[in-house]
């Protein structure tokens, strides 16, 4: 992964592509109203919520009734949003480690039908935003449930109740951080103004990576951090990736993958540091199987590996990817592989057969960053660096998709655990937000797919 010098925690994108052409003072996140125009409400009850709703926000009701998901006011500015989003496509630039031909990718890409709904936007919030401290790292956000919602913004892990529509601090990484567990041989040591790069949140825990290579565990449920402590004492150890998972006897584990081309394990009780691979090139992701066995590792590389989750024994090279990669999901089955690159793909693996992959989805304009699986496997979401979110339906082998179309570097995509929601962090100075969209339902059940 690219290593540079990030001495203030800032938006690291900002000069790289910022949303600043609609900056507008009536449109600041503390600019709050307690009025809105009845004209938009449907119902006594949305008249309530939208009453006490900050203008900032958005609401389902109100992009109904035309409003921009982001509250951009297109019409009072010079220029359309079509023109505007016209003008994006061709001005972005994707960041690329490798420069090769991707002449022959096109034609590999699966033809995706396009325009589906299967998630509705249900609202978007300004009171939280997503921060980022490293371009190429997008995994700072994650729902344990379809109303909360963890992210990170500057030094602060925060907490969103889209039920109360209220932000809590939850974790401050500016102070110093001294770990409660102790015991002989213990590896925690104190932190302070530790600068997230990634995160994770699973069955009450928080685990963070840091710039520096630290690594952050907190339980939710309990004052104070549980562990931390810096695990590598080499000059460009960025954690890049954390993974929480359970290994094929039950055992919950934290694996942390670094810059400095090491993947280690930890026993997620007494966070002792139970076993660490070594591979060739710096590890930008991993990701563990359902089944605890397998193990995808991914970095400075066009070739993505299988191990053995156990041992760290290469057990496959998948071959096609142009550039390096930064994201992987495991479908719930078991049986597919997604990865994420900066040649602008993601690629499909079925592990019974990894000489090749099965299909090849494209983005419109950058790297995939993140992905991600519905706990049913119904869908699976992937994102790029900026403005666009793709879902996938799986069942349909991929060749259904809606495309969620915003302004603005994406911070993570996280489903909900029952696949009922999908929240999308966005960084940007004025326009850095929460959205938030609901699984569409009918009163019939979806129809199978004819091809």
């Amino acid at each position: 992964m690219e290593h540079f010098q990030n001495n203030e925690l800032e938006y690291v994108v900002d000069d790289y592509y910022d949303v600043s052409d609609f900056d507008d003072d009536d449109f600041s996140p503390q600019s709050v109203s307690n009025s809105i125009d009845n004209d938009s409400v449907d119902s006594d009850l949305e008249d309530d919520f939208e009453l006490s709703k900050p203008k900032t926000d958005t609401s389902a009701i109100e992009v109904r009734n035309g409003k921009d998901i982001q509250g951009i006011p297109w019409e009072r500015l010079n220029f359309t949003r079509e023109k505007y989003r016209e003008s994006r496509l061709k001005q972005y630039k994707n960041y690329e480690n490798l420069s090769r031909s991707r002449e022959d990718l096109e034609k590999e890409c699966k033809q995706v039908e396009k325009g589906h709904a299967f998630y509705d936007f249900q609202f978007n919030t300004r009171l939280v935003k997503s921060t980022i401290v490293h371009f190429q790292l997008r995994n700072l956000l994650w729902a344990t449930s379809k109303h909360d919602v963890y992210l990170m913004q500057n030094y602060s892990v925060m907490h969103w109740s889209s039920l109360l529509r209220r932000g809590k601090e939850v974790l401050n990484v500016a102070k110093p951080i001294v770990p409660t567990l102790k015991y002989p041989g213990c590896l925690a040591q104190p932190l302070s103004r530790v600068q997230i790069s990634t995160m994770m949140v699973n069955d009450n825990l928080v685990v963070a990576g840091g710039f520096q290579g630290e690594l952050i565990c907190k339980y939710i449920n309990q004052p104070g951090v549980a562990f931390c402590t810096k695990i590598s004492t080499d000059e460009n150890a960025i954690t890049n990736a954390v993974d929480v998972y359970h290994n094929p006897s039950g055992s919950k584990r934290v694996m942390t993958a670094n810059n400095d081309s090491q993947i280690r394990v930890f026993d997620a009780v007494n966070f002792a540091c139970l076993s660490h691979f070594t591979f060739p090139w710096s590890v930008n992701n991993t990701s563990v199987s359902p089944d605890g066995k397998l193990l995808a590792v991914l970095g400075d590389s066009p070739e993505c590996l299988i191990a053995d989750a156990q041992s760290g024994k290469v057990l496959s090279n998948l071959k096609g990817h142009l550039d390096y990669s930064f994201a992987s999901a495991w479908h719930p089955n078991g049986q597919i592989l997604a990865t994420g690159n900066q040649d602008t793909t993601c690629r499909l693996w079925d592990i019974r057969n990894l000489s090749e992959s099965f299909a090849v989805l494209k983005g419109r304009m950058g790297a995939i960053r993140a992905i991600r699986f519905s706990s049913d496997g119904r869908f699976m979401a992937m994102t790029e660096p900026a403005d666009f979110v793709h879902i996938f339906d799986a069942e349909c082998d991929y060749a259904r998709g809606q495309e969620i179309d915003l302004f603005g570097e994406i911070a993570g995509i996280s489903f909900s655990p029952d696949g009922e929601a999908l929240f999308v962090g966005v960084a940007d100075r004025t326009y850095g937000s929460l959205l938030e969209f609901n699984r569409k339902h009918y009163d019939h059940q979806y129809l199978n797919c004819m091809f």
